[in-house]
């Protein structure tokens, strides 16, 4: 499902497109006016429809105002085929890779936010037939393949998305694939009601503070001290939330800064307001150090990426 540049669809289309398929969703385009890649397409086979995504979107949030009714008659199978991206709920965060699975609720709120170009197939499950065999609620989460029904499912799925069953799946009637996908799936969707998540307490406090930054990244007071505080955290465990993701506290600050000063750079509408302005406006306080790290970050100085951007 590679797009080639000749039949690449605009983001608009594509996330009409995704809307159509898949539901009402929000999205918003890479950065930094890097080109947009994606697709969206459709499998039907056995009575099931098997939505098809690949995108280098920035974000795919599905929200809670936009969930309602007609909207929410799915469950979501999301299969990871190509490519790493986050999922995140209020409950918790987890990573896709490839080959991995997880469940998601139509009824509820929550974002994919890919890492570069990725590709899905995502099974839609008819949502009412998962709720009445899981009557604790429909679980948000990676699904653990272990066991036969683990490993039947996951051979079932890859063989579908493949298209190595395709005319056997057709051959079923009426929703017998899709009760065959949530028989094999319901001791997984227990597991994940069931198992421990040691990190999930950590990853709900590791959103927070990046929620928090982001919050707070025009305060040129924001330290490591101010944020552990405001969470009600030592600030060795604050270290700890961030080095959990291969990254430091004070170099997130500075990243998050630096993309919401290029994001100023590159917007025509603010032609007239100086660099050092914007850089002071997103809590940084020495033009000089600001002009080295944007230029570390870019490979170009501030100026050269607002001519850059001015002339496209």
């Amino acid at each position: 499902m590679r797009p080639s540049p000749a039949s690449q669809p605009t983001f608009a289309t594509w996330l009409s497109s995704l809307r159509r398929v898949c539901g009402s969703f929000d999205s918003q385009p890479p950065r930094h006016n890097t080109p947009f890649q994606g697709r969206v397409g459709t499998l039907t086979t056995g009575g099931l429809e098997i939505a098809e995504v690949s995108t280098n979107a920035r974000r795919i949030a599905r929200l809670r105002d936009r969930a309602g009714g007609e909207d929410d008659r799915y469950c979501f199978l999301i299969v990871q085929r190509q490519g790493h991206a986050e999922v995140r709920s209020r409950e918790r965060s987890l990573t896709l890779r490839p080959g991995e699975m997880m469940l998601a609720d139509s009824a509820r709120e929550f974002e994919i936010l890919p890492q570069g170009l990725i590709e899905q197939a995502s099974f839609h499950l008819p949502r009412q037939h998962v709720a009445e065999r899981v009557p604790q609620g429909i679980p948000f989460g990676k699904l653990l393949v272990h066991g036969l029904s683990g490993q039947l499912l996951q051979l079932m799925v890859n063989r579908i998305v493949s298209r190595q069953l395709v005319d056997e799946a057709d051959r079923l009637e009426g929703e017998a694939l899709g009760e065959a996908l949530v028989a094999l799936l319901l001791p997984l969707a227990s597991d994940i009601k069931q198992s421990p998540m040691p990190l999930e307490g950590t990853e709900v406090l590791y959103q927070g503070a990046r929620q928090l930054i982001d919050q707070q990244l025009q305060d040129p007071e924001l330290t490591p001290a101010v944020i552990a505080q405001r969470l009600a955290v030592s600030v060795r465990q604050l270290y700890r939330l961030f080095e959990a993701h291969e990254d430091t506290v004070c170099r997130y600050i500075q990243r998050r800064r630096l993309d919401c000063c290029a994001e100023d750079l590159a917007n025509p509408a603010q032609l007239d307001i100086s660099i050092t302005e914007i850089a002071f406006r997103w809590g940084f306080t020495d033009s000089a150090h600001f002009s080295r790290a944007f230029k570390k970050a870019h490979g170009i100085s501030p100026r050269d990426y607002r001519r850059h951007h001015s002339l496209h």
